[in-house]
């Protein structure tokens, strides 16, 4: 459900921008993404890709629509949207913030947060958005350009010409569903994949540099118990090769470990 509220202003604004005039659809998006932003940093650590990229995103239209003639939004209000996000969803990949990823740390069990498909998935996932994202920019950028050159310009207001309203609105929300859609297949995926007694996760543990073999295997064995819950235990406990000193603190070391999971016998 988390995700819903970073995805609310988009909502609101697609559901307005057709109906109601563009000034009055992009200053109640604006709204609806800046208490979005305000309700994410109550609820998650800092991060939020999508919430100050809708925020920024409906800034910018905002500004557009009272400097822009009506034209100029009717033809190019949603390509410039589209592109807002596509945008948004982007750059959150190429920094290594999916916007995917965040959402989902709130909203899955840490079992699934420790496992090792957890962000290979979310970014998957997140590069489905992207995709879809891309697909919807140009899609709805197809009219003005086309009937641009060819005859009376396209605006998203226009339900008689094929080319209009298939463009800015059919495949749009065409490719929105499908990348719904094939998110929640991967989920789904990843959160049985990732709580199968098969699945390896990895976590770490400090310890003092000073500790044998088995005092490590013992602290790794205890540190993935206490992660793994209640009914369950840690099993398959492997250390990594090398200790990576502590910053600060020569006396202890940062230890990789991999562990599988089963029901306590």
């Amino acid at each position: 459900m988390a995700i819903l509220s970073g995805f609310a202003p988009w909502i609101v604004y697609w559901i307005l921008v057709g109906n109601v005039p563009f000034t009055a659809a992009v200053l109640v998006a604006l709204a609806v993404a800046v208490g979005a932003l305000v309700v994410s940093r109550r609820r998650r650590p800092p991060g939020g890709t999508l919430e100050f990229g809708s925020v920024a995103v409906f800034f910018v239209i905002t500004v557009v629509t009272f400097i822009a003639s009506q034209s100029f939004m009717e033809r190019w209000i949603q390509p410039l949207s589209s592109a807002g996000i596509f945008l948004v969803a982007l750059i959150g990949v190429v920094v290594g913030k999916p916007f995917v990823r965040e959402f989902a740390e709130t909203d899955q069990p840490k079992e699934v947060l420790n496992s090792d498909l957890f962000e290979r998935i979310t970014t998957v996932v997140t590069w489905i958005w992207v995709a879809a994202f891309a697909g919807m920019a140009v899609s709805s950028a197809i009219p003005p350009i086309v009937q641009g050159l060819n005859g009376p310009a396209a605006t998203v207001l226009d339900v008689a010409t094929p080319l209009s309203f298939v463009c800015y609105w059919v495949i749009p929300f065409v490719l929105l569903a499908a990348a719904m859609l094939a998110g929640r297949l991967l989920t789904d995926h990843m959160v049985a994949e990732a709580t199968s007694p098969h699945t390896v996760r990895r976590s770490s543990f400090v310890a003092f540099k000073e500790l044998g073999i088995d005092e490590l295997l013992y602290l790794a064995k205890e540190k993935a118990d206490r992660e793994v819950g209640a009914g369950m235990e840690a099993y398959a406990v492997q250390i990594g090769g090398k200790g990576v000193p502590l910053t600060g603190d020569e006396s202890r070391e940062s230890w990789p470990v991999s562990y599988k999971v089963r029901e306590r016998r």
